[in-house]
């Protein structure tokens, strides 16, 4: 997939496709988690296509990203391989973690993509410890972690949040406020009015945008782009979203009513951003319709790949558990043992 940006109408149509993408090849995954073809478990991204491809948008394609539980979308947002994602839901080889990660673990480092997560709350530390080498390598990228309402509580991410800000990190949170922690109302989890407000404890702006609208979540992250590139430290953002599904394939949803979910979809991201292109002149409907049917053949061919592909064999399985050690690495922490961390970066 080409890189993207909103402010042409090339660019404007690609944040449609990809879009499109996320929400078929969720669609996909979660029918063929329910046939048994996919194992372990699924979190389906459809509803909130809006952030992560807005977000992504306003992203350098070598800017760092960490993931969640929930993170197909924030990978195709990206621009990783359909086929390479689908076949580690289906437990392949050939997939970006040799089969070994399924649908909460995919990662492709070379694609500035660090890695889907299992664990609530996990993304920011590594975000941070991203971010870190960014500024002691004096580099001109950022390092932008998704989290979800739920992570908002949890210790790690403070730490993280805290850490970033005093050092002046160049990262950036996105929050996804989807309204629900598993099952738990996000009132019923947080004592303030937004989440972004949580920011002031760490003197570092809090913005709060609408999540169903691609434009807005592109034009917040662009402005945390740059105050986190000149130096002026992380930004917090809230973009409030829901997901059209449960928390996870199976989940009863006994926590909300139809009447919610109905309204939220009347909001629709992907309906809403191509009647603007439609109104702009920049789409027609028969267009609508060939692109609709393009990313209909590329899931189809991502699932017919993955259903081809090899399982890995048994004795695979302690294999790519390590890596070396990395002396850049190692020098890098001794140094910030003898030094406490002056050394990071000239500007420091």
């Amino acid at each position: 997939m080409e890189d993207y940006t909103l402010d042409t109408e090339d660019g404007r149509l690609e944040a449609l496709r990809r879009m499109l993408t996320i929400r078929e090849f969720d669609t996909k995954a979660g029918e063929y988690f329910a046939d048994g073809e996919i194992p372990g478990f699924v979190h389906l991204y459809i509803g909130e296509e809006a952030v992560g491809v807005g977000t992504c948008a306003a992203l350098e394609p070598d800017d760092y990203i960490t993931s969640t539980h929930r993170g197909h979308g924030h990978c195709i947002a990206k621009g990783l391989d359909t086929k390479l994602m689908m076949a580690e839901l289906f437990g392949k080889r050939s997939g970006y973690c040799n089969g070994k990660g399924g649908s909460m673990h995919i990662a492709d480092v070379d694609a500035g993509m660090l890695g889907a997560n299992g664990i609530v709350g996990a993304g920011p530390p590594l975000a941070t410890g991203a971010a870190l080498s960014i500024d002691y390598q004096d580099r001109d990228q950022v390092a932008l972690a998704f989290l979800g309402d739920g992570a908002v509580a949890q210790g790690q991410v403070h730490e993280a949040v805290n850490m970033a800000s005093t050092w002046d990190l160049p990262a950036i949170f996105l929050v996804e406020n989807n309204k629900y922690g598993e099952a738990t109302p996000v009132e019923k989890q947080h004592n303030v009015k937004q989440l972004s407000d949580t920011a002031q404890a760490y003197d570092i702006p809090g913005v709060t945008v609408d999540g169903m609208d691609v434009t807005a979540v592109t034009e917040a992250v662009e402005e945390a782009r740059k105050r986190a590139r000149a130096g002026d430290g992380p930004t917090m953002i809230e973009a409030e979203t829901y997901r059209y599904n449960g928390h996870y394939e199976g989940d009863e949803q006994n926590y909300r009513d139809e009447e919610e979910v109905a309204q939220w979809k009347e909001r629709d991201a992907i309906e809403s951003f191509k009647e603007r292109l439609l109104d702009r002149g920049e789409l027609t409907e028969a267009e609508f319709g060939e692109l609709q049917a393009e990313v209909e053949d590329e899931i189809a061919d991502a699932v017919e790949y993955a259903q081809n592909s090899d399982l890995p064999e048994p004795e695979e399985a302690y294999e790519d558990m390590f890596s070396e050690s990395v002396p850049e690495v190692e020098q890098f922490a001794s140094r910030l043992r003898t030094d406490g961390g002056s050394s990071r970066g000239d500007s420091q």
